[in-house]
């Protein structure tokens, strides 16, 4: 995706949640949501002898089309009905996992078995070698006649972000007080490590109270690996094996990414990817790569479980995801935990945002667990704020049938997109999956790290988009993106974003 795609794209989704947060109109029959609703949850009067779909009424396939503002708004459900094979549904307690070493432990002895972990400050300070190596680029893009080699732009007032001839001189300059040799500091993940900045009558020592920067040496190779806490009660723990970055510009931006949007995606035009060409770069089997990720997270004893796969790709620079800019492939691997035999749903959400700039409330992303594995074993993790579940609180809840459920979505959809027409001259959502599953609510007003687990239905999907300045088509056919969350049992809407 093109900056200018991505800014356009990002506005369009933007404009989609905040109409889906403007207040509910009086004639809608979507309840208010609150304390209040959570405490009137109420266990069904009896249990029934068959499984969810039949007593709710749902089928295996849900089909219909509706246009709204003279077709300037068309929702698109063709879907796959996906529910749990279980009797009934009960919500649960959920907190945020207690942060201490322990855990930081438990994360480090999961995934590093016999490394030998060294402080990222010194194992990854530049050397007179780098920054020459930093300099004869920087030159060669200017010999070249690119100025503007990372594709920054230039400010308000028409100046380049990026000056070479600065950045040229600042490492010439910082190359002459450049050790040969970088320092490998051995250390033990955990917070409080200490640190030095600035050089000279400068230099003070520092300390990393709330997170931890570092790398690991493993037989099967070097990893960074950091632990931020700083956003509590937000902690996420980062793995990613340092091979390909060595091989491009370190100023270039490179990054794995699931192919679920470039698949689903007409943009590239005939240089886009495709899922062949994406086989085609791997040498390991799914099952083998699956078998690598499910023995890590397992080692963390938190009764995650695989929710899905996807392909990922590890490509560098600005211009998008394209054959022509990527270095490797593997598989991402989504853990979810199961309460009672139903999975807590995988969506492309962090949540844990807030609803304005100026909102004073903490908030708390959700659980999330990302494998990725490549030919040479792990390449990527990513684990946020992982649960403790709790006692029962409903038992058997009592839940809404398939058709109330299906009326409240169809309504929400076009009122949420009311106004879609003042920014964008058509909008058609593909909504291809209907889940069933719990996700996790909370009250920052009340408490920002404790929660319930709720069933909730998810319609699951992606989206055209026609304005005067661009043109987006997926057809939702690999998304994870959910474009309306119900809570299954009073029928309000979840805000994904937020996380209530």
């Amino acid at each position: 995706m093109k900056k200018k795609y991505i800014s356009m794209l990002a506005a369009g989704l933007c404009i989609t949640m905040l109409t889906g947060c403007q207040e509910t109109p009086k004639d809608t029959i979507v309840k208010q949501k609150g304390a209040d609703a959570v405490k009137s949850y109420e266990s069904a009067e009896t249990a029934t002898d068959g499984l969810l779909r039949e007593s709710l009424g749902a089928p295996m396939h849900y089909t219909n089309k509706a246009s709204y503002e003279g077709g300037g708004l068309v929702i698109d459900t063709d879907a796959d009905v996906i529910l749990p094979e279980v009797k009934a549904l009960s919500t649960y307690a959920v907190s945020a996992r207690a942060v201490n070493q322990e855990l930081i432990d438990t994360v480090s002895d999961a995934f590093f078995e016999e490394a030998t972990f060294y402080s990222a400050y010194t194992y990854k300070e530049w050397t007179k070698e780098d920054y020459q190596e930093d300099i004869n680029r920087l030159k060669k893009y200017k010999s070249e006649g690119n100025l503007d080699p990372y594709d920054m732009g230039v400010d308000e007032n028409g100046q380049p972000q990026f000056d070479i001839d600065e950045q040229i001189a600042w490492a010439e300059q910082s190359m002459q007080e450049a050790p040969d040799e970088i320092t490998k500091e051995e250390v033990k993940p955990s917070f409080g490590m200490k640190y030095w900045t600035g050089k000279g009558e400068e230099r003070t020592e520092e300390v990393d109270e709330d997170s931890f920067y570092g790398v690991a040496e493993t037989a099967q190779g070097t990893y960074d690996y950091s632990v931020k806490y700083g956003l509590a009660p937000d902690i996420v723990f980062s793995i990613a094996k340092d091979g390909q970055k060595a091989t491009i510009d370190s100023r270039e931006f490179s990054d794995w990414l699931d192919t679920a949007c470039v698949l689903g995606s007409e943009e590239n035009g005939e240089n886009r990817l495709t899922e062949d060409e994406v086989k085609g770069m791997l040498d390991i089997s799914l099952e083998d790569a699956r078998r690598v990720a499910e023995e890590k997270v397992e080692k963390l004893g938190w009764g995650l479980e695989l929710y899905n796969w996807d392909y990922a790709v590890y490509h560098h620079g600005e211009g998008g995801v394209n054959r022509d800019n990527i270095l490797d492939a593997g598989y991402m691997f989504h853990f979810t935990r199961k309460l009672d035999g139903t999975p807590v749903t995988f969506t492309d959400s962090y949540g844990g945002g807030l609803e304005d700039m100026d909102s004073t409330l903490t908030p708390w992303s959700y659980e999330r667990c990302d494998v990725i594995v490549g030919d040479d074993g792990i390449q990527k993790v990513e684990i946020f704020n992982p649960y403790e579940i709790g006692e029962i609180k409903t038992e058997n809840v009592k839940l809404m049938d398939f058709d109330s459920i299906i009326k409240i979505y169809e309504q929400m959809m076009e009122v949420s997109n009311a106004d879609i027409t003042e920014y964008e001259n058509n909008r058609t959502y593909h909504i291809r999956k209907i889940v069933l599953g719990y996700s996790r609510i909370y009250d920052p007003a009340t408490d920002c790290d404790t929660g319930l687990m709720v069933p909730v239905w998810d319609f699951i999907g992606g989206f055209d988009a026609i304005t005067d300045d661009y043109n987006v088509k997926n057809n939702g056919e690999y998304s994870n993106q959910s474009f309306m969350t119900i809570n299954a049992i009073d029928g309000t809407i979840i805000d994904r974003e937020l996380g209530y």
